[in-house]
């Protein structure tokens, strides 16, 4: 029964998007607004089925940080359904001519921006992923098959009936978003070698699902997402602007991606900058801090830092710190136990800013600025359907135009090749 569940949806998601390609922008900005207005008018529902998740989560012992992931609110839905409105008032992709040249014999030939087809989705406990996904593909012309985490199936079936029925009465061909219902781990077993009907495939989420996608799927996959982020603090630092980066990079929202997990400091700056630092993290923001020892001599209430710790993407107010010779150092540790999703430097010194822009291998790198702004809408392109580490096709935030393809057109008038 699983197996057919997905193989059935994934058909009709391959036939609709053949329909969905020559869908004109109109159609699809019309269809947005309707499922934003959707979602508002049935907030009741989407909160009551979200009641659930979250009473079950709480029963299966969740974490803070998974459970805030999961939650909705009447303030969430709005945000929800004032992306979808943003990605209406977006560019349209499709249909795009990057580039045309002419050629000797009178050939004109270029390149145009094209529907990638089918979309994959297989995500977590985040039901915004829902919505996000789903107006992200159906702007650029692809049909999505989402694919949610068992801790949010409730959520995540209120959600997608309503937004689909909504796309479809706006003139969206039905099967354009489908979503499957079944929680069982074979649907993602089915999903990840469906090549007849799904032309790529995008994991969110912890690294254990991004790895169990990229290890076992024959459709092609784009990486996303795990996010060991670092923020390094010189000592040509501005210290009060650096504890406002420390502090809004692991705090304002931990259970994220781009969130910092380790923050890395210049020796000549610890004892001025780490105790008073600290000690905010914990009392204020309630951060559990884990430490090399030198910063532990300098804290005596920080707990002792092990190598794992390192490795770890926390998605909790749980962080890691490290006192480092100096800017090279701190890239050797970033080398070693990052994962290539955002790194930042505070420093006022311009050649080291550069340095690390240079030779830090990230899709994002900051300068005196939190980790937290890795964000398609405050990249200021709208909605992204993730944060891509790898290097093909796309990489960092993934916006409208990450989700297309290109195909070449040739324009002649008669020519034959001699």
């Amino acid at each position: 029964m699983v197996r057919e569940e997905v193989v059935s949806k994934a058909a009709l998601a391959k036939q609709a998007a053949r329909l969905l390609g020559s869908v004109s922008t109109a159609v699809k900005n019309q269809a947005l607004l309707v499922m934003a207005e959707e979602l508002l008018d049935r907030a009741d529902e989407i909160v009551a089925a979200n009641k659930i998740d979250m009473s079950k989560g709480r029963e299966k012992g969740l974490s803070a940080a998974l459970l805030d992931r999961l939650l909705l609110t009447e303030s969430r839905i709005n945000e929800m359904a004032a992306g979808l409105r943003e990605i209406a008032m977006l560019p349209d992709p499709v249909g795009e001519i990057i580039s045309m040249w002419k050629r000797p014999n009178g050939l004109q030939v270029g390149k145009m921006r094209v529907p990638v087809g089918v979309i994959g989705i297989i995500y977590e406990a985040r039901p915004n992923v829902t919505v996000d996904a789903a107006g992200l593909c159906l702007k650029t012309g692809n049909a999505v098959i989402l694919r949610g985490g068992s801790e949010a199936i409730y959520s995540n079936k209120a959600i997608a009936g309503i937004i689909s029925e909504a796309a479809v009465r706006a003139g969206i061909p039905e099967g354009a978003i489908a979503l499957i219902e079944t929680t069982d781990r074979e649907a993602v077993e089915v999903l990840l070698k469906l090549n007849e009907y799904i032309d790529i495939l995008i994991p969110r989420g912890g690294p254990g699902l991004i790895q169990r996608v990229v290890k076992n799927a024959t459709v092609p996959v784009i990486e996303t997402g795990v996010g060991n982020c670092h923020v390094y603090v010189d000592n040509e630092a501005d210290l009060e602007m650096a504890k406002r980066i420390v502090i809004n990079s692991k705090t304002q929202r931990p259970g994220v991606c781009n969130a910092m997990e380790t923050l890395l400091v210049h020796q000549d700056v610890a004892e001025t900058l780490l105790p008073e630092l600290l000690e905010t993290m914990k009392q204020e923001y309630g951060v559990e801090i884990r430490g090399c020892p030198a910063a532990r001599a300098l804290v005596n209430w920080v707990k002792e830092a092990v190598e794992e710790d390192y490795y770890t993407e926390y998605l909790d107010l749980i962080m890691a710190v490290r006192i480092v010779a100096d800017i090279d150092a701190a890239m050797d540790h970033i080398y070693k136990y990052g994962t290539r999703h955002t790194e930042a430097i505070v420093t006022t010194n311009y050649n080291k800013a550069r340095r690390f822009v240079q030779e830090v291998d990230a899709a994002a790198v900051n300068i005196n600025a939190s980790t937290r702004f890795t964000d398609g809408f405050q990249y200021g392109f709208g909605a992204e359907i993730g944060i891509s580490t790898q290097k093909l096709h796309a990489r960092g935030p993934m916006g409208l135009t990450e989700l297309t393809t290109t195909k070449f057109i040739v324009y002649g008038d008669g020519q034959i090749r001699k």
